[in-house]
């Protein structure tokens, strides 16, 4: 186990790739053990490669890309915009909105970061923000994606845990409403400290009609991820299949409804897709041998050993998983981490009765948190990246909205009922 933890260590610290870390790392362990064989680890990468379940992946990655060339996402932001008009720091409320709102779109937290980094970020500039505020806002506020369906995160976490798709989508609801609210008290607070963007007297106030007119140019893309949900719990498609529906979603809405969809904006959707779905596919892929390194070596026994030798408190041992997930995240891929993390964590989860559906939202949002925070968090230097913000200011900036983060998680973690009515709700108990 030693030598497997090493050589995973090592190659991070190199600076490899992730996906050939953990399988150069797997590889090397199967060449130590006189037992497992090269050809076992090269079956493990085809295997792990050929789930049918894992279909919906590529297929939300590609929906999400081509409503954000086929209109959607610009009328998302028209409403964002009318929402966040009256507010203290109107601009930064926008990122919090759009957030929640592109949820049932993107289903990545670092697309979304970046697309409102590149959207809103010169506006900010102009308006006075500083950039490692500009960068915070848009970077933390992208977190939201992670529990608003349909989340990368918690397709992974059902897939791998055989845990129920449709009741994680809707157990992530209102844990990312929950958040919007805290991210917005946030937001309005530090712009008030730092005065930025006051209200201004003289905009006119939201009247019926108006909010009316936008919702009716929004409906179509507020009503994604609730035709997601409805059509999982009566039967009309699969998880997997949702992720097909998604993509005919996409053209038929952005070709036929807002007619922006043309030839050019889906090749360039399309080629966006390939590199995207190319980098995750290789990190599954590889995450084989090494998935199967970790089982022989019974990482899983020893570590749920050591942490019930800690406390046999349900709520103690959650947030025990999530300061350790936490940690993880910070160094590892958010994929790789649910890929082999889930096997590990979800025995412990149900042996301390606690619903694999509630740690599934729990786990999926401290995990994308990762992507956030320094060494190597991937959306954080991109959004610094478009900014040119160096990382320590971003870092500053970022810890009210981590705090704000870290309340929500732990109301969540001794509330589990509102993570849990929804599903219980529409698909029962």
């Amino acid at each position: 186990m030693s030598f497997l933890l090493i050589c995973f260590v090592l190659f991070l610290v190199m600076g490899m790739p992730i996906a050939f870390v953990i399988g150069i790392a797997g590889f090397a362990y199967f060449f130590t053990v006189p037992y497992l064989t090269f050809e076992t680890a090269t079956q493990m990468i085809v295997s792990q490669s050929q789930s049918f379940a894992f279909l919906a992946v590529p297929f939300f990655i590609f929906a999400g890309n081509l409503m954000n060339v086929s209109g959607i996402t610009n009328r998302l932001l028209g409403l964002a915009r009318l929402v966040t008009r009256g507010m203290y720091g109107g601009t930064a409320q926008i990122s919090v909105v759009m957030s929640t709102l592109m949820g049932g779109v993107s289903g990545s937290a670092t697309a979304d970061a970046a697309m409102e980094t590149r959207i809103l970020g010169p506006e900010m500039m102009r308006l006075g923000y500083k950039k490692g505020y500009i960068c915070a806002v848009n970077c933390v506020t992208a977190l939201i994606t992670a529990t608003i369906p349909p989340s990368l995160g918690l397709i992974i976490f059902g897939f791998v845990g055989e845990v129920s798709i449709g009741r994680l989508f809707a157990a992530g609801i209102i844990p990312g409403i929950l958040m919007m609210t805290f991210l917005m008290s946030t937001t309005s607070v530090t712009s008030r400290i730092y005065r930025y963007d006051p209200p201004r007297k003289d905009a006119p106030k939201l009247s019926p009609s108006e909010l009316f007119n936008n919702l009716k140019e929004s409906v179509w893309a507020l009503l994604f991820p609730v035709i997601l949900i409805v059509g999982i719990r009566f039967g009309v498609f699969t998880p997997s299949e949702s992720g097909a529906f998604a993509v005919v979603y996409a053209i038929i809405i952005g070709k036929f409804v807002y007619k922006e969809l043309t030839w050019k904006n889906f090749k360039e959707a399309l080629i966006t897709t390939l590199k995207d779905n190319g980098a995750i596919m290789l990190i599954i892929a590889m995450s084989g041998p090494f998935s199967y390194a970790i089982t022989w070596v019974k990482l899983p026994v020893a570590l749920s050993t050591m942490i019930f030798g800690i406390t046999d408190n349900p709520q103690a041992l959650v947030l025990i998983m999530l300061g350790f997930l936490f940690i993880t995240g910070m160094v590892v891929d958010s994929n790789v981490n649910f890929l082999l993390l889930t096997p590990i964590f979800l025995p412990m989860v149900k042996e301390a009765g606690i619903d694999p559906v509630h740690f599934g939202v729990l786990m999926a949002t401290v995990i994308t948190l990762g992507v956030m925070t320094p060494p190597i968090g991937s959306a954080l230097y991109t959004v610094c990246g478009i900014i040119g913000c160096p990382p320590e200011e971003y870092t500053r900036h970022s810890l009210p909205f981590m705090g704000a983060v870290l309340l929500e998680l732990a109301i969540l973690v001794f509330l589990p009922e509102l993570v849990l009515w929804i599903p219980n709700m529409i698909f029962g108990t």
